[in-house]
């Protein structure tokens, strides 16, 4: 499936009431999707089901989000996250997104699962959105997609640090906030 859709700039809401919910592979291809996930991404469930969940990754997402997101929950660790999706019409929605591993019987991981809620629009607006251009700024002053990922990291793990509280602390103190 080709990824050529731009961004239009309009952003599109869910219920408060409501969650998006998705499990991936460990690979982080879709291999489940619910009713409000099909309708936020504006994609029907077979055009996403074996999809790598980056499908609707916006670009205005810093690259490092997602790697502090893989390395928690790699290291068999729940993170929360604030997330920019993009629809397949190139709208866009904010989720405040809790992914968790998926354990067999055995204790191996054997996928991941995602819920997301409404987050504060005035958050998203004074912090989360300002923060995450930052960040994007620095990852585009690198050509090395490396050091790009590098610098970023190092951005918003050295924002985090400045908070005096660990990541998920922020996370939360953020959402408690608004």
């Amino acid at each position: 499936m080709s990824h050529q859709i731009k961004p239009t700039g309009r952003e599109t809401f869910f219920p408060a009431s409501e969650l998006i919910v998705s499990k991936t592979d460990l690979k982080g291809r879709m291999t489940y999707v619910n009713r409000l996930f099909c309708k936020m991404a504006c994609y029907d469930e077979a055009a996403l089901i074996g999809q790598p969940h980056s499908l609707i990754r916006h670009p205005d997402m810093p690259r490092s989000v997602f790697k502090l997101l893989w390395d928690t929950i790699e290291a068999r660790q729940e993170i929360f996250a604030f997330v920019k999706n993009m629809a397949a019409t190139g709208d866009h929605y904010w989720v405040f997104a809790h992914v968790t591993p998926s354990y067999d019987l055995q204790g191996k991981i054997t996928g991941y699962h995602s819920n997301r809620r409404v987050p504060s629009p005035e958050l998203i607006k004074t912090t989360i959105a300002p923060l995450y251009a930052e960040v994007l700024a620095i990852e585009k002053r690198h050509a090395n997609g490396k050091e790009a990922l590098a610098a970023g990291y190092k951005a918003l793990t050295d924002f985090v640090a400045s908070q005096k509280v660990s990541y998920d602390e922020l996370m939360f103190s953020l959402k408690s906030a608004a």
